[in-house]
């Protein structure tokens, strides 16, 4: 252990400059794409970064079990290893910036990191969802720092807004599009015309995709991340398996067509509501306003909206995914943690802004409880009365209808009816939908998808 923190952070402090300042040491785990950018910052800007942290800031160890592979940067052999003991037994090194991805062994590492007194700056969303609790309470308890604005957002900078410009206020709601590449594939489909297979593969033929989008495209990483914002933006935690979560797997582009006809975009929102009692937390895809901000929110980029009593609505836009975003938001992070450990000998801020002691317990609100707007594209034989019935099954749950759209008849097949909804009951509406595809004359399943005509 390297003694009193506070001693050194006060021996690393020269009269001025710092040319005679302590070294920041810092160790990476995890050399991927981001580890690449975080490397290419630290080495193409050291002398701004020197600068701003007013002492040496250096790279001395990068960990990785694949260290053959080419990367679009070189580092010096000397600060190669496979071996994360490396790093976390060596305590010359400050701050450890943990990039593995996965649950375990990054876990292990990073309670390993916190307990020999070392930062950490993490974008492990997953790991931050599951353990995160676990990881802030060492934190809090070692008196070092941990920083994890990449977790969400990429280079969006939600986590400081939330845990210190915006700390005055209560939030209500904390929604947005917060996965890059889900919402490159919607806006693709929406601007070309093209299934969602097709858009997909062709994203990833051009790595803007996964071999394995699962993460991705089922909406499991937005659901992370929306565990994150709820715990910073309503201080209750709630496990990530609690929110209920759908991907865009079977948005079709006829539903996009009809959405655009009827005023409205598509995209795949994670949505938290803060009801005092309970907090309704769900990730799923949505019909918004075409007029919305968040509607003009295409390609990778990510949009993070806040409504808060004090100041109302407001809206954190930029790139959500890619090397040099989230490369950006580790390397302040670095900056943050490293100044904090010099200047006063611990973090300034618990990780979550405020004691993690203090988080309070919540209860998810039942999806069945949830109410919302619906559109409804259902396919019926074209004869009297089918509209009639339909209305019915949906008026029996007590469902009204807002407006229908029926197609001319087709070459002897079956017509689509797009419904719009008003306000109902999730659990209402899923009855519903049994009555209506029971009926003889509606074919195949009834698409459903959820309207936030004022979202937030």
């Amino acid at each position: 252990m390297r003694g009193d923190p506070g001693a050194r952070s006060k021996r690393a402090r020269p009269a001025s400059g710092h040319a005679a300042a302590e070294p920041v040491r810092v160790a990476l785990l995890g050399w991927g794409t981001i580890g690449s950018g975080v490397i290419r910052l630290l080495q193409e800007r050291a002398r701004e970064l020197d600068e701003r942290l007013g002492a040496p800031l250096r790279l001395v160890r990068v960990c990785d079990i694949d260290l053959e592979r080419k990367r679009e940067v070189k580092v010096a052999r000397d600060l190669l290893t496979k071996r994360a003991d490396d790093a976390l037994d060596d305590p010359s090194i400050d701050v450890v910036i943990e990039l593995m991805g996965g649950v375990e062994p990054a876990r292990t590492f990073v309670l390993r990191a916190i307990r020999a007194g070392k930062a950490v700056v993490t974008a492990n969303k997953a790991l931050l969802s599951h353990h995160g609790t676990e990881i802030f309470a060492a934190a809090e308890a070692a008196n070092v720092g941990v920083q994890f604005e990449a977790s969400v957002g990429g280079g969006i900078p939600i986590i400081r807004t939330l845990r210190e410009a915006l700390g005055s206020d209560r939030h209500t709601a904390v929604f947005g599009i917060v996965n890059g590449t889900s919402n490159y594939i919607l806006s693709t489909m929406a601007s070309e015309g093209r299934s969602y297979a097709d858009v997909l593969a062709a994203a990833q033929r051009a790595g803007l995709a996964e071999a394995n989008p699962t993460y991705d495209v089922d909406g499991i990483d937005a659901a992370h991340k929306l565990t994150l914002l709820v715990q910073l933006a309503f201080g209750a935690r709630l496990p990530a398996d609690s929110i209920h979560t759908e991907g865009i797997r079977h948005v079709d582009t006829v539903d996009i067509e009809y959405a655009r006809e009827l005023g409205y975009a598509i995209k795949l929102l994670a949505i938290a509501k803060d009801h005092g009692d309970a907090i309704e937390a769900r990730v799923h895809p949505t019909m918004i306003p075409a007029d919305d901000p968040l509607a003009g929110v295409s390609g990778a980029f990510n949009a993070v909206c806040l409504h808060g009593d004090a100041l109302g609505r407001t809206m954190y836009y930029g790139q959500g995914a890619g090397m040099m975003p989230t490369a950006t938001a580790v390397v302040a992070d670095v900056l943050d943690v490293a100044r904090d450990r010099r200047q006063l000998g611990g973090p300034r801020l618990p990780p979550l802004g405020y004691p993690v002691r203090r988080q309070r317990a919540a209860r998810v609100r039942p999806l069945g409880d949830v109410e919302s707007e619906f559109y409804l594209r259902l396919s019926a034989r074209d004869e009297p009365g089918v509209l009639g019935r339909i209305a019915t099954s949906l008026g029996s749950q007590g469902i009204s209808i807002a407006s229908v759209v029926q197609r001319e008849r087709g070459a002897g097949g079956p017509v689509p009816i797009v419904i719009r909804t008003h306000e109902t009951r999730e659990r209402d509406l899923r009855r519903a939908l049994k009555r209506v595809a029971a009926l003889p004359t509606v074919a195949g399943t009834p698409v459903a998808i959820r309207v936030e005509e004022n979202p937030g």
